[in-house]
């Protein structure tokens, strides 16, 4: 209790209180004069300093106080809360009345009355029990198991701690949070035992909570709910990303809980500060803001009930509520965003009320006295005197060198430190700090003093006693422990740690041999610069000191400075370490500013351009030892400041420093480790994440082989506790793999081939999804340019991956049972209407399967065999565990752009019911694939279509689209394997095909013609940008000057060049052309008798289409001129134009004959011998325009005479004449009456053919022939 004054006075007399010993504490001014003798002025001056600390003494005295005594009334827990004779637990009920039950005829009085002894004794052991549990839980369950009242099984106990009437619930929840084997399992159990299917979040934790009392111990709290988030996780796998969201949420929840239902916490959450404190908290993403704000209305409107609620008053106990749930320290981490000073600004309206209270009695003459109990109040009184008081202690200190004057002092500083410190008051507490920091003089050692080491005793102290309410100040404070330890190494004659920064150490003892101790102190020459500004010293806030060439140190100094690292000879290891070890009784908040405060001062000893350390360093592998064990909330704000310091370390250009971070990590990752993790969770993943980003951005090969020998060797060692950590361990093999250094690529690998042998079971034991890292990592070491072996074998591996896949080698936790058993993917996988509404295996098949189609287009030939054949053998193996659905997005992602990578496209574009958009040539000029390629491609393509021909009979488009790519290769080989694909397709499938599906492959054979036509008119288009003198001559011109030389004067170099490449593309195009309707024919002599009208009318268009592009090209005269004046200049054979004109044609005339003698379709579906007529009128044509004369320009024809052929037309004709005996024979072949319905189209065509110049007598044998059979009947009618 404080006793005040009035405001008004008491404020005026702190002022002049305070000001009026500042004064006497400073003494006279310069030039002023005293009646006091120098020995009572400086006694005079000691008192008053006496008095400040006394003063600063007592404000800390009352605030301890009054901060105490809210302990006193915590609420006291009984260790047994009594159990009442009727509250009979049902289980014991049960299992003693069940013999009974099962004899309903025993029922003499004898046999009665020994049930009733038997059930009385089976309750007075059970309440014995229960009662030994309500005091000591674990000699109460060793009881229980030993006398057989319940199972020694975990799961057996777990339903005795949830059913079972009587038990303390707080006993309850201290057992279930205890830290041994067997209450882990028993706790693990319980929790598994709840079933939070279908329930929202608030729901979950009030009826997880309802059965027992979360203990007091923020260690067992963190337990409990770390397991309840992974249930909460398992059973709804969709609520979050990770069970490290609800776990963070479910202390925000009793958080606000707290907050919201006590009534003296006045400054109430509001639903923006809950949404506030949450966000981010979803793996780096924010909730839904109507998620949160729901759940704040819910837990705001309905307050979570604790069982066994405290009787102290409510005043009390909303003081001492979180503490005694052991949240005193871990419901603030929750808010870490918020403004530390925020709840000092809750005080406002107590001191406004106060003041008023002052106003209203002011103006009374009787003295008033007011009690005030809250330690606000306290905050006017340091905000009036803090600043005379500092600058008491810190003249005091600088000018005397008293000892009793300045232990005052430090006192004073100590004193005031905690009262700023626990206040809150941030100014405040750093201008103290700050000011003993200074006054260490570490930062000058050369003149150091007594008192200046008792300053450094000061500074430990203030760590050690107010380390929780530090924050910034923890720089000041560490800087001056790393000072210290860097003299006392100075003093010991050590080696300064910049040996260690060398890149030998040998060299730097042949520079500087024992420079550094006190031999060379004593010789009074200094060498080494950075001893140097050790004993020149430099400013306090200097973090490095650059030394001129001139600038020298007496042997004055040093001496000085040798005698004074004697004196810190008081300040042993211990006390220094202490600091350090004391670490881990710091609060959350507190460590969390340590921790950043130790991190800054390490950056500033390692980036130090002239005495650069590491004793930082060292310590921050210490305290996370230390600190390890804290909670997972509190560690995971520790290890976000440590992880951002590794890899800035990680990344140093200085190689040592760099190599000792990354294995400082891996002794802490070792150790993490050792940690189980529980499904779901991400903490591993974030604890190795430093790891992945410096093998992804360090330049040094020695750091990355390192990083992979670290993750190496923690996987292989602690393999069985790796969970979430795969993640991150696949990472860096994945960047291993890719790295331009071979032996880390072998490295890796090697590792990578033991993890997959031996370790596969441990990599989806918690967390399926890193199967798809480990897929991801394997398909990056088949891209390894170094070592085809790495690449074959990781391809292996990827096959042994879908095997274990297939097989049930996942677990499925994420869509388990929410009983707690296990579920594998073999599973769920067996059946195939299962996968179509489901479809959960595509995350893991798609991204395996995907990664070997890519491969499909490596340029090393061993390497695309290998990969078309394990895809396609995993599909044909594994094909039957899929939905149609699933093989239908297969065609599609995966096995369709393995054929249109190969042409160096970059999508497909398929259709289920047409392939007219996907008829693109598979093989260009350029292609990647060789013959031997190809035909494994075509091969693999039908073998796994006829397989699995009933579920995707759909991609039968797509899969002839394919295959008429190959045959519209320009290379011999996969156009040869394009026409045995279709053909043993259609040998093994054909007769299962359905009309409209062979009506379907012929339209992609149509379309497979008709699209190549475009590309390559265009191509052809290319010669007429090309003149030729003379070329509009005619072509009889063209003979009849035939002994015209022709020379490449008339083509220029790049013309000859284009007119080569056109003449290769038209023969390539000819021979494809020609090939397509030989498969054409071939299929229809096959299958004739299972195609449909539709079918047959296709095969009419694909013929006829052909022809007339054959005739059209013939047509192209001028092109033609310029071709052959090309060839004859290339001397090359000119592409087969009659030839190709002759056997579309005849192909098309012989389809046409066919049809009619099969006579499966009536005249009414098809008109076939319309189609045959004009076909023969075509041909004749043709035939006669090439056979009649021509006679020279100005000449005047002959009657009755013709000029006789040229060679070249005899030729011609002669190559055409078999076309014609068929056009012939064709119209021979009409019936009779068709004959005459159309012989009035072709008569004057046979006249002309009489009096034609024909190569041989075989077209006048079918003339006589047609004259006789056809034309001769039907005159003579």
């Amino acid at each position: 209790m404080i006793v005040t004054w009035m405001l008004q006075t008491y404020l005026k007399d702190i002022c002049r209180i305070v000001n009026g010993l500042l004064k006497t504490a400073l003494g006279p001014p310069t030039g002023s004069t005293t009646a006091l003798s120098p020995a009572q002025d400086i006694t005079f001056r000691h008192e008053s300093v006496k008095c400040l600390v006394s003063i600063t003494k007592s404000m800390g005295a009352w605030m301890d106080q009054q901060t105490r005594i809210g302990d006193l009334y915590l609420p006291k827990i009984s260790e047994c809360n009594g159990t009442p004779e009727h509250h009979l637990p049902l289980n014991g009920e049960e299992g003693n009345a069940s013999d009974h039950e099962l004899h309903p005829d025993v029922n003499s009085e004898f046999s009665d009355a020994a049930a009733l002894e038997q059930r009385r004794a089976y309750k007075i052991e059970l309440q014995k029990g229960i009662s030994l549990f309500n005091r000591k839980p674990s000699k109460g369950i060793e009881f229980l198991t030993s006398n057989k009242k319940i199972g020694r099984s975990p799961e057996e106990v777990a339903f005795f701690l949830k059913n079972t009437a009587g038990l303390d619930e707080t006993k309850i929840g201290d057992y279930l949070g205890e830290r041994e084997e067997f209450c882990l399992k028993v706790m693990h159990a319980y929790v598994d035992s709840f079933n939070f299917n279908g329930m929202d979040f608030g729901e979950a934790i009030r009826f997880f909570l309802r059965g027992f009392r979360l203990p007091g111990e923020a260690q067992k709290i963190d337990r409990i709910m770390e397991k309840f988030a992974e249930r909460y996780c398992k059973c709804s796998p969709s609520s979050f990303s990770s069970a490290d969201t609800a776990y963070v949420l479910a202390y925000s929840v009793i958080m606000l809980n707290t907050d919201a239902h006590n009534n003296m916490v006045k400054d109430k959450m509001t639903k923006a500060d809950f949404i506030r404190n949450n966000r981010g908290i979803d793996d780096g993403k924010d909730l839904p803001e109507e998620y949160l704000g729901s759940l704040y209305e819910q837990i705001v409107k309905n307050e979570i009930k604790m069982n066994a609620d405290s009787s102290a008053p409510q005043s009390k106990q909303a003081n001492s509520f979180n503490r005694l749930l052991g949240l005193d320290g871990i419901l603030n981490l929750v808010n870490w965003k918020q403004n530390e000073e925020k709840a000092v600004g809750a005080n406002g309206l107590l001191i406004r009320h106060i003041q008023e209270q002052f106003k209203s009695n002011s103006g009374k003459s009787e003295s008033a006295y007011h009690v005030v109990t809250d330690v606000a109040i306290l905050r006017f009184m340091v905000e009036v005197c803090w600043g005379p008081m500092l600058a008491a202690f810190s003249v005091t200190l600088d000018q005397s060198d008293d000892k009793l004057a300045t232990t005052q002092c430090l006192q004073g500083f100590r004193h005031a430190v905690h009262i700023t410190a626990m206040m809150g008051m941030q100014t405040q507490r750093d201008a103290f700090v700050t000011s003993v920091a200074k006054f260490t003089y570490l930062h000058c050692a050369a003149d150091m003093k007594q008192k200046n080491v008792d300053a450094v005793k000061a500074i430990i102290s203030i760590a050690i006693e107010d380390g929780d309410y530090l924050h910034e100040a923890w720089e000041h404070i560490l800087t001056c422990l790393s000072r210290v330890e860097h003299l006392q190494l100075l003093g010991e004659g050590a080696h300064s740690d910049a040996t260690f920064f060398t890149s030998s150490n040998f060299e730097t003892e042949e520079k500087t041999p024992k420079t550094l101790g006190f031999s060379s102190f004593k010789k009074g020459t200094l060498q080494n610069p950075a001893m140097v500004a050790v004993v020149r010293g430099s400013s306090y806030d200097s973090t490095s000191v650059g030394v001129s060439a001139s600038a020298l140190v007496t042997p004055e100094q040093i001496q000085n400075f040798i005698s004074n690292l004697n004196l810190l000879d008081q300040i042993g290891n211990f006390e220094l370490n202490h600091v350090f070890a004391h670490s881990q009784r710091l609060n959350g908040e507190a460590i969390v500013a340590f921790v950043k405060a130790l991190c800054k001062v390490s950056l500033s000893e390692l980036q130090s351009p002239t005495d650069p350390r590491v004793f930082g360093l060292t310590k921050i592998v210490e305290i996370a030892h230390y600190n390890m064990n804290r909670i997972r909330l509190v560690w995971s704000r520790i290890w976000n400041v440590l992880s951002d310091f590794f890899v800035s370390v990680g990344l140093s250009d200085n190689l040592s420093v760099a190599i000792f971070a990354m294995d400082s990590l891996r002794q802490l990752a070792m150790k993490f480790l050792e940690r189980e993790e529980l499904a779901n969770y991400n903490f591993q993943n974030e604890f190795l994440r430093p790891f992945v980003i410096v093998m992804q951005k360090s330049n040094s090969a020695e750091i990355r082989e390192l990083i992979v020998r670290c993750i190496s060797q923690m996987v292989l060692s602690r393999v069985s506790n790796v969970k979430s950590g795969w993640k991150s361990v696949f990472m860096v093999f994945t960047a291993a793999a890719a790295d331009e250094q071979k032996n880390i690529v072998l490295l890796a690998f090697e590792t990578m081939e033991k993890i997959v042998r031996e370790f596969f079971p441990y990599i989806t034991e918690t967390e399926t999804t890193t199967f798809t890292d480990c897929v991801r990592c394997l398909l990056t070491f088949t891209n390894s340019r170094f070592n085809s072996d790495v690449s074959l074998n990781a391809i292996a591996f990827l096959r042994f991956c879908a095997v274990r896949l297939a097989d049930g080698g996942l677990v499925c936790n994420k869509t388990g049972s929410v009983d707690g058993t296990v579920v594998v993917v073999a599973n769920c996988v067996s059946d195939v209407q299962g996968l179509t509404d489901k479809d959960d295996h595509a995350s893991f098949w798609n991204p395996l399967l995907s990664g070997l189609s890519k491969l499909t287009s490596d340029p090393r030939s061993a390497i695309r065999k290998s990969s078309l054949e394990v895809l396609f053998n995993i599909l044909k193996d594994h094909g039957h565990l899929f939905s149609r659905t699933f093989w239908n997005s297969i065609f599609y992602s995966v096995i369709f752009p393995v054929y249109n990578s190969a042409s160096g496209k970059r999508d497909v574009s398929l259709q289920e019911s047409s392939c007219s958009d996907s008829s693109a040539s598979i093989h260009p000029e350029g292609s990647t694939w060789d013959s031997e390629t190809s035909s494994v491609a075509a091969e693999c393509l039908i073998d796994l279509f006829v397989t699995f021909f009933d579920i995707v009979r759909s991609q039968l488009p797509g899969v002839v689209s394919v295959l008429t790519g190959f045959i519209r290769s320009p290379v011999q080989g996969p156009a040869s394997t394009g026409v045995a694909g279709l053909m043993r397709l259609t040998s093994d499938l054909g007769s299962r095909f359905s009309e409209e599906e062979w009506k379907e492959i012929f339209l992609c054979l149509k379309d497979a013609a008709i699209s190549a036509v475009p590309g390559f008119m265009k191509v052809l288009r290319t010669m007429d940008n090309i003149g030729v003198p003379n070329i509009s001559r005619t072509y009889a011109d063209m003979e009849w000057s035939s002994d015209h030389e022709l020379t490449n004067d008339e083509f220029g170099d790049d013309n000859l060049q284009t007119a080569t490449y056109v003449v290769s593309r038209m023969k390539n195009h000819i021979a494809m052309q020609l090939l397509i309707l030989q498969v054409a024919t071939d299929l229809y002599k096959m299958h004739h008798q299972s195609l449909s009208a539709a079918s047959i009318e296709v095969l009419i268009a694909l013929y006829s289409s052909v022809a007339l592009h054959a005739r059209q090209l013939n047509s192209e005269s001028n092109l033609l001129k310029k071709l052959q004046k090309a060839c004859s200049i290339l001397e090359l054979s000119g592409p087969p134009m009659v030839h190709f004109e002759n056997e579309s044609f005849l192909n098309h005339l012989t389809f046409l004959q066919n049809v009619l003698v099969d006579d499966y379709f009536t005249h009414a579906e098809i008109d076939i011998e319309t189609e045959l007529v004009a076909v023969c009128e075509n041909v004749l044509g043709i035939y006669l325009k090439c056979a009649e004369s021509v006679t020279h320009p100005g000449t005047v024809p002959v009657p009755h005479r013709k000029l006789p052929l040229s060679s070249a037309k005899k030729e011609e004709i002669a190559a055409r004449t078999s076309l014609v005996v068929s056009a012939l024979q064709g119209l021979e072949g009409l019936k009779k009456d068709s004959f005459r319905r159309y012989i009035p189209r072709f008569f004057h065509l046979l006249v002309d053919l009489v009096r034609s110049e024909h190569s041989s007598g075989e077209v006048q044998f079918a003339l006589s022939n047609i004259f006789r059979s056809s034309v001769g009947p039907f005159i003579m009618e």
